[in-house]
């Protein structure tokens, strides 16, 4: 709960209060409109029932373009994913597309490890080949 503070009208952050006089003047208004308007009726003219029906025919219209499009789009996905092999992991989502290229390091990592330690235990084996041959003893 704040803090009430005595002799103040307002709270922090506010506004005060506008100071307005306690009159207004009045306006005459002008001189009536001559125009007069009458509300609308219930029932439509045949030309705004015209032009309904070109708008309707015009939104049925898109929409089969749409749907003919959709299916012509499915059956080309189709195919395609028909002629791809079954061995072939398509990745589903951005995340995964991420990971891939994040972790695409991992595996030229893994490669230079085995390679280097592949190379060490080569080299102990030629050593140890090369120190039984030649007789030495520790």
């Amino acid at each position: 709960m704040a803090k009430r503070v005595r002799g103040s009208t307002s709270r922090p952050g506010q506004r005060a209060p506008l100071q307005r006089s306690t009159t207004r003047p009045a306006t005459k208004p002008s001189a009536p409109t001559t125009e007069v308007v009458a509300p609308p009726s219930d029932s439509l003219t045949d030309a705004e029932e015209a032009r309904a029906a070109e708008l309707e025919a015009e939104i049925v219209a898109d929409e089969r373009q749409a749907e003919k499009r959709q299916t012509e789009e499915g059956r080309r996905r189709r195919a395609a994913r028909d002629l791809e092999p079954a061995g072939v992991n398509r990745a589903q989502s951005s995340l995964a597309v991420s990971a891939a290229e994040e972790y695409a390091y991992v595996g030229r990592d893994i490669r230079r490890i085995s390679i280097v330690g592949g190379g060490l235990v080569l080299i102990l084996i030629v050593l140890w080949v090369l120190s039984h041959a030649l007789g030495f003893t520790i």
